[in-house]
């Protein structure tokens, strides 16, 4: 099929409806309202490091058939696969490394597609799309075009330009529990007093929990929770991507993707988790809290997101980047991968041989963290055992 390549700097000029039905509805992170509301509410553009460009297929009729989320990046920040020293190494030879091509929603370390091909069209667009992807980084002259965290794996394995290297995340998967005790039962005995004494904690300490869906979300809720979003930032000297207004817009546009659970002291709330939600996964973002409280933070952000998925029969729960401490609470070491394109031929080379090596030392972390796994043996080869 004959396609013609454009690239747009705004979704403005694609309406939410058949942009929306390339995504489809499990990945609340690519969805329409949510990168405008990037761009209306200024957390992307000229002067955040990542400019909206993306590229897009259309047929003779002008239809759209397919479409990269694709930016402009003067820096690595907000990426989460951490390229500094290739960038590093650009500099120490006298080469641009910036800017840069990347393929990925801004400051989200989820998976899910990035070749987003239209559900009537032929899958194999996705390989068409990248090739133009490809030519377009190429002709413009990027040093480098970088898939973060994809899904859709099938049209990079099959291309020779692509370095593939591998990372990984802790997943949880729902085994068709029918309550949070059925899902505990599948651990070893000391993980599962482990959990159990740290929910006690927090139903000791007289700490109420509240799970709010986008569209209930009050204004009083909805501030409450940005200013423990600023505070947990800047305790920890990060900087704030997101503003008010974006939470504020994506609550109004995508409330029943959204997912606040707040807890309250019965004075005040004193910490909130913040979680979107797809058909089928559900995704932890942002958690903060005015005052430190023991165990507090696993359960609003793990133990809070796995009842909510045995109760709304999700399969999928992502909570976050990074945490080796998510293992003995049910999540386990999964492979996550990202691809690159280097338009310099012999840091191509050299990329290749380090990614392969660092994939190995991955790979072998991987199997140790295994080890540590709180299920029980007979969960670990049958997983839905004590499941509904």
């Amino acid at each position: 099929m004959e396609l013609t390549p454009r690239v747009i700097s705004s979704l403005q000029d694609v309406s939410a409806e058949i942009w929306n039905a390339l995504v489809g509805n499990n990945y609340p992170f690519l969805y329409h309202q949510f990168l405008l509301a990037l761009e209306q509410t200024r957390c992307v553009g000229e002067s955040t490091g990542w400019i909206p460009n993306y590229l897009v297929l259309e047929n003779n009729n002008g239809e759209l058939l397919a479409a990269a989320p694709l930016y402009i990046k003067y820096d690595s920040l907000g990426e989460f696969v951490f390229d500094w020293a290739w960038a590093d190494a650009y500099e120490k030879s006298g080469l641009a490394y910036y800017p840069k091509l990347v393929i990925a929603p801004p400051f989200t370390p989820a998976t899910g597609p990035r070749l987003l091909v239209a559900p009537h069209a032929d899958q194999a667009l996705k390989q068409q799309l990248l090739d133009q992807l490809i030519l377009y980084a190429h002709r413009s002259g990027f040093s480098s075009l970088h898939i973060l965290y994809p899904t859709d794996l099938f049209a990079y394995q099959q291309s020779s330009q692509l370095i593939k290297r591998f990372g990984y995340e802790f997943h949880w998967k729902n085994r068709n529990y029918d309550s949070f005790e059925a899902f505990l039962n599948t651990f070893k005995s000391k993980r599962r007093k482990q959990i159990k004494k740290e929910r006690r904690t927090i139903q000791d300490a007289d700490i109420s929990i509240e799970q709010i869906a986008g569209n209930d979300i009050s204004e009083h809720q909805l501030h409450t929770f940005y200013n423990l979003y600023l505070h947990t930032f800047q305790r920890y000297g990060n900087y704030p991507a997101l503003t008010l207004e974006f939470f504020q817009q994506i609550t109004e546009t995508m409330g029943q993707a959204i997912l606040l659970v707040l807890a309250s002291d019965h004075k005040r709330i004193i910490a909130a988790s913040f979680f979107l939600r797809g058909s089928d996964s559900l995704y932890g973002r942002y958690w903060g809290a005015f005052e430190d409280i023991p165990c507090l933070h696993f359960e609003l952000c793990y133990y809070q997101g796995h009842e909510y998925c045995i109760e709304h029969q999700i399969q999928h729960f992502e909570p976050g980047a990074q945490g080796e401490h998510k293992i003995s609470r049910g999540f386990v070491p999964t492979e996550t991968s990202s691809y690159h394109w280097i338009a310099h031929q012999g840091f191509k080379h050299a990329i290749r041989r380090h990614v392969q090596k660092e994939g190995q030392h991955l790979k072998a972390y991987m199997s140790e963290l295994a080890a540590h796994s709180p299920y029980r043996r007979t969960e670990q080869t049958n997983p839905s055992a004590s499941a509904k």
